[in-house]
């Protein structure tokens, strides 16, 4: 079992990327799903959070409200990270992690899967 993220990259400030995690090997729809990042020197953090179903429950961290947008297509085992208006306090080591309890994975960063990461670098 595994979680593969993509679509990270190169983008100047105020432009837009799309992330993609994709989980393999186990029940997918019954998961919570988490972005976190994590920059050089700094803490991991929570960036949004979607619950098991398309239509569930949503969070977002202050920083990224309005400008991240967070969505799950359970029939391609893959959750999307819509990141717009990018800032230079973006760039980081994007990880989607799962977790079979949405509230245990927001407040505790409890999870089951982990992925290897996709970077995303915000520069001129």
């Amino acid at each position: 079992a595994q979680l593969v993220e993509s679509g990270g990259g190169l983008v100047q400030p105020g432009g837009s990327l799309r992330l993609s995690c994709v989980g393999s090997g186990f029940t997918f729809d019954d998961y919570a799903v988490a972005w976190f990042r994590q920059a050089p020197g700094k803490e991991r953090e929570g960036v949004s959070y979607i619950s098991s179903n398309e239509d569930g429950v949503r969070y977002y961290t202050d920083s990224v409200k309005g400008r991240f947008t967070i969505s799950r297509d359970n029939a391609k085992n893959t959750v999307y990270l819509q990141m717009d208006s990018l800032k230079p306090e973006d760039p980081a080591v994007y990880h989607c992690a799962a977790g079979t309890s949405y509230y245990r994975l927001r407040r505790d960063g409890k999870y089951d899967y982990f992925g290897q990461g996709t970077q995303v670098t915000v520069s001129t």
